[in-house]
């Protein structure tokens, strides 16, 4: 006996899909509905299949036009999903931006991806028919999550748990060189040896460090040319100029940075031909009104070659729900260019912002050893990591270390706490 219609349809809403627009033309305009029955059949020819209800409107314009159009959903698109779907009455079209493909069906230009297809072959299949079409022409306007659905629910990748997060100091050695160096009245409180111990030691610990160019005199204790306990990474420079691109050396182990700017596309070109990596850096990522001028940087900076895009959260506070919103688009439009980001610990956020950041696809962060200059600190996000049981290439005990003799060094208690806790 066959298995029962109630059944079968509860097993097969454990299968998740994509959710796909299928549309065709008539002569009386365009036609479209949701399907779950799509997959791709072959690479050489290009083939894809629908399976549509044979009582359906679309399925008899499909049987009489030969051609139809698969238009795939992003997260954010699921009230064009529910018109297609005939939960909500009105013109279907009417919601987001569609275009003739050449077939003359229509396809979403803002949809993850489309595919314009003329019907190869028509197959009964049961009460559907089975429309296997050639792939004319195919685009990816937008790189999104897409909208899935599940169990009759419609939804979006949910959001794990890195394996592995690293990270590296953007912040300390600026920090040290302030109290290096006497600064009217005030004295230097800080000797270099000292700095130059510390710099040696959060290295040691497997961490990138980023340095002042030249690194100068203050900071030598480890040289640039990647000398010293075999595990240190390279160190990182922020490079504003031309000028201060030259004092780094060719191909050296030092990663240059570069903020996104009129100047940029020119410092990367400039930067690579040395034999440079690359970190490409975008400032203020979460200020109002700034993710679409963040995500066209995105964009250019992973097209200008950068091995790595860094996001500084900037000036304004950032909550969790911003984070994700920003990150999940950054992530999915950076690929395969990792993004890293620096967070702020500002209003008790910024584990909170890390955690949200790790679940947005964040493997990478900057921050700062003690968190002493106001940035997210080191030694807590790896504590995090640690409760998480996210793994980390650092050595967290020597970080933790590290962080006990800068509180010596620095006369006060840090802003980081957990340093105290076990490691």
């Amino acid at each position: 006996m066959a298995v029962d219609a109630q059944t079968f349809r509860s097993v097969l809403g454990q299968w998740p899909t994509g959710v796909a627009v299928v549309t065709t033309t008539s002569g009386d305009g365009w036609h479209g509905m949701t399907a779950g029955s799509f997959c791709s059949v072959s690479l050489d020819p290009p083939l894809v299949l629908v399976c549509l209800a044979r009582d359906i409107h679309t399925h008899a314009l499909i049987e009489r036009s030969g051609v139809f159009a698969v238009s795939f959903l992003g997260k954010d698109q699921a009230v064009i999903g529910h018109r297609f779907a005939g939960r909500e009455s009105g013109d279907r079209f009417a919601r987001g931006t569609w275009a003739p493909a050449p077939t003359g069906a229509p396809v979403l230009a803002e949809a993850v991806a489309w595919l314009d297809c003329r019907v190869a072959y028509a197959y009964p299949g049961g009460d559907h028919t089975i429309f296997v079409g050639e792939v004319q022409t195919a685009e990816t306007p937008r790189r999104t999550a897409p909208l899935l659905f599940h169990s009759r629910a419609w939804g979006q990748l949910a959001d794990p748990l890195p394996d592995e997060v690293t990270i590296a100091d953007t912040g300390l050695a600026a920090a040290l060189h302030r109290r290096v160096t006497a600064s009217g009245s005030a004295p230097a409180r800080v000797t270099r040896a000292g700095a130059a111990r510390l710099l040696d030691a959060v290295r040691a610990a497997g961490v990138r460090v980023r340095t002042p160019v030249p690194p100068g005199p203050q900071m030598n204790g480890a040289q640039m040319n990647g000398t010293g306990p075999a595990r240190c990474p390279s160190w990182s420079v922020l490079v504003e100029d031309a000028v201060s691109l030259t004092q780094v050396p060719r191909d050296s182990p030092v990663t240059a940075e570069i903020v996104d700017g009129p100047d940029a596309p020119r410092l990367i070109e400039a930067a690579r031909a040395r034999g440079l990596a690359v970190v490409g850096r975008v400032s203020d990522v979460f200020a109002p009104a700034r993710e679409a001028a963040v995500l066209a940087a995105v964009d250019r900076l992973a097209a200008a070659g950068c091995a790595e895009i860094a996001l500084d959260e900037g000036a304004e506070a950032a909550s969790p729900l911003l984070v994700r919103n920003v990150l999940q688009e950054a992530v999915a439009r950076a690929r395969p260019v990792p993004l890293r980001v620096r967070l702020r610990e500002a209003y008790g956020l910024g584990l909170a912002n890390a955690l949200t950041a790790m679940k947005s696809g964040v493997r990478r962060f900057d921050v700062t050893l003690g968190g002493i200059d106001g940035g997210l600190c080191a030694e807590d996000l790896l504590f995090l990591a640690d409760r998480l049981d996210v793994a980390t290439p650092i050595d967290r005990a020597a970080l933790v270390a590290a962080a006990a003799d800068l509180e010596a060094l620095w006369g006060s208690a840090l802003p980081g706490r957990t340093y105290r806790a076990a490691s």
